[in-house]
């Protein structure tokens, strides 16, 4: 798994994709992935059915993609924060291996409060936090809550101040790409220039990597 690409935030055509999720799975394996988690973006009204076709869709196609491993998943998104437990409760009964928050994105109106919400119901990655707070990037070390580098144009203006927060309270980084369309795959030079751009070291960039092979292990085998 180590010598592939993993990404564990991507879209199809479920949520705001461009690509029914078998074209979504195939484009990743032709550029290199080992491992893709499909987070489609879902509230409390497509939650049930997003998770429930995308995990279908994973099951049935491993047969067709023997050469990358499919995480069904979420990505939480716009939900008031009062409800981000809730419907994170709700995912994990249904067994959903994934769950993604949208974070507080400098590129969209989230709400306050998104963030804490998010790592106080103990996500698996909270996505793109925007300017996260010192207080809460220690909260998501002790939650066990993964922060998302990212290589999406927009949600990437604040990667250099959410890898100096991380690094800083010793949080867990993975690098995802946020997929929707055909040329937003990760490969492995805008997989470095994203790491490297946000100001990582080399060291800490190769430990970002490991930290998304452990997750996607995990998840795999839950």
């Amino acid at each position: 798994m180590a010598a592939s690409i993993i990404d564990l935030h991507t879209h199809s055509i479920l949520s705001d994709g461009e690509l029914i999720p078998a074209e979504l799975v195939r484009r990743a394996s032709v550029e290199g992935y080992g491992v893709i988690g499909i987070t489609d973006h879902a509230d409390s009204a497509t939650l049930e059915s997003i998770a429930r076709t995308i995990m279908s869709f994973a099951e049935k196609s491993r047969k067709f993609f023997p050469d990358i491993a499919i995480i069904p998943g979420v990505e939480l998104t716009h939900v008031p924060p009062k409800e981000i437990a809730l419907l994170v409760k709700e995912a994990r009964a249904m067994k959903l291996p994934l769950i993604v928050v949208h974070g507080e994105t400098r590129a969209e109106p989230v709400a306050e409060g998104t963030n804490r919400a998010a790592i106080e119901a103990h996500v698996d990655i909270l996505a793109h936090p925007g300017f996260i707070s010192g207080e809460d990037m220690a909260l998501a070390v002790k939650n066990g809550v993964h922060i998302e580098i990212t290589a999406k144009k927009g949600h990437s203006i604040t990667n250099g101040y959410v890898a100096a927060c991380a690094l800083r309270h010793g949080a867990a980084i993975v690098l995802d790409s946020d997929c929707h369309r055909p040329g937003e795959f990760l490969t492995e030079q805008k997989r470095r220039d994203t790491g490297l751009g946000s100001g990582l070291s080399q060291t800490e960039f190769d430990k970002a990597l490991t930290n998304s092979e452990a997750l996607a292990k995990r998840l795999l085998n839950a």
